[in-house]
């Protein structure tokens, strides 16, 4: 092992020392992120971004496929505007950054820096929707937004990310209800099937529903450490914020309607996602979907004639598959490069010599569980595409593995406790729908409701905290 690669792993505190620690190792010197003097606020580094880019790339076209355009609205919310809606403006005060000055002129009027845009979308749609004819509208916009957190993390909670939000207007209830439905699907198997994060669909509860919805559905996943984290959501939000901005539509009878409404998102804390779910004491380990290069090149013994003359020919029969690949022909020593690529979570390494070269073969390293495997050169192609869709199953069966020996089923808050004080995870428990016994779970074992999920188990009769008839599961666990 060269010195500089023990020196890299090395500089990665263990998870199972301090995970928290864990995680910012892995996101400064994988090269994610970097700080900046507006507390809050981060680089989104070259490689960080361009695994946003992936997401970005793989979401907006299921969006596409689904009927969605992109739109862009103003970053600035008077405040007029954003008093409309009461419950949407109280559940957003505490996070809200102001505009009062305009160069040296104060303002007449405050100017919000948009923690989401219903209002803007709302103001819109007075302006365009007068007829059935003029629904659905289907948009989505890609934006960074600002909401003043006390506590800050890296991609897991910043005072400014970025995001897609979907906003949508229909007719009915009915296809409003369905299109809140569709999203949560198409956010479930993109982080199954791009970021081989397992996820629990579920809807939130009263108290944990999105400011202004009349209901809120989330997927929830299971990190490393057992804690949860929220990975997307989707709105219903009825009529009322129609009704407060007075969009109303002349529907076939000649009748005048107010139409009903939804919002969806996710956000850059995929990323924090990505890291806790697949990263390890070595750095990152990433999903093919989205890694920036699924495949690097390690040439041994460059300097022996024609080792690099087939390397190259070699990524560029990858290249022209449509694989990401990435040649090293740097003068680093090959302990140095294996390093270097396995901080960055690179799905899978080829390492090609003489040696290989004589025998038409070359090695192919897989990051997530280190095993390496010699092919032909001849269908290479093939071969690596093979290699890659390994490299998500297995990362996906691990994660599921890990989620199905942390997740308790509990009868009572006792055993919430002794479970939780093994390690932390997700806790199935029966629930009687009132808040103070929602409120009570979490004050007593730090776990809070994150869904209710919408595959039922009946685990018992009575309700987890106060005794009483149970009226449906609730999946509770810490989270971040």
């Amino acid at each position: 092992m060269a010195k500089n690669e023990k020196k890299m792993v090395d500089a990665i505190t263990p998870m199972d020392e301090d995970f928290a620690q864990w995680y910012t190792d892995i996101v400064k010197k994988a090269e994610l992120i970097a700080y900046t003097s507006v507390k809050g606020c981060m680089v989104i580094r070259p490689y960080g971004y361009a695994i946003w880019e992936n997401i970005q790339r793989i979401l907006d076209g299921m969006f596409k496929e689904t009927g969605h355009e992109n739109v862009n609205m103003p970053m600035f919310i008077p405040e007029s505007l954003l008093q409309k809606e009461k419950d949407h403006v109280e559940g957003f005060a505490p996070e809200v950054a102001w505009v009062t000055y305009g160069g040296n002129t104060k303002l007449e009027e405050r100017l919000c820096v948009r923690p989401t845009s219903e209002t803007l979308f709302c103001d819109h749609y007075k302006d365009i929707v007068h007829s059935y004819r003029d629904l659905p509208k289907l948009y989505n916009q890609w934006v960074s937004v600002v909401r003043w957190e006390k506590t800050t993390r890296p991609f897991l909670r910043s005072r400014e990310f970025l995001w897609q939000e979907g906003h949508t207007i229909h007719a009915t209830a009915e296809e409003a209800i369905a299109e809140t439905e569709q999203m949560l699907g198409v956010y479930t198997r993109f982080c199954e099937e791009s970021l081989a994060i397992p996820v629990v669909q579920g809807k939130k509860t009263e108290s944990d529903k999105f400011a202004g919805a009349v209901s809120t559905y989330a997927i929830e996943a299971l990190m490393h450490d057992g804690k949860a984290l929220q990975a997307g959501t989707s709105h219903y939000f009825g009529d009322g914020f129609a009704k407060a901005f007075g969009i109303q539509y002349a529907d076939k009878d000649n009748t005048l309607k107010y139409p009903h409404q939804t919002s969806w998102g996710v956000t850059t804390r995929l990323i924090g996602a990505i890291i806790m779910t697949h990263g390890d004491n070595n750095g990152l380990v990433l999903p093919p979907a989205v890694a920036p290069i699924q495949v690097v090149i390690v040439p041994a013994a460059m300097h022996k004639e024609g080792v690099l003359d087939k390397a190259r020919e070699v990524c560029a029969q990858l290249k022209a598959a449509g694989i990401r690949v990435k040649l090293d022909e740097t003068d680093n020593s090959p302990g140095w490069k294996f390093a270097e690529y396995e901080m960055k979570g690179v799905p899978v390494r080829l390492e090609i010599g003489p040696r290989d070269i004589a025998a038409n073969q070359c090695i192919l390293a897989t990051r997530h569980n280190g095993e390496k495997t010699a092919v032909s050169l001849d269908g290479l192609a093939e071969s690596v595409q093979a290699k890659l869709q390994e490299v998500h199953d297995g990362l996906y069966a691990a994660a599921l593995e890990n989620r199905k020996e942390r997740t308790y089923q509990c009868r009572s808050i006792d055993e919430i406790q002794a479970a939780l004080a093994e390690r932390d995870g997700f806790i199935e428990a029966m629930w009687c729908g009132d808040e103070a016994c929602e409120d009570e779970v979490k004050a007593q074992t730090g776990a809070g409701s994150r869904c209710i999920p919408l595959e039922q188990k009946h685990i018992a009769d009575t309700c987890v905290c106060c005794g009483k008839p149970a009226k449906c599961m609730v999946l509770w666990g810490k989270a971040y």
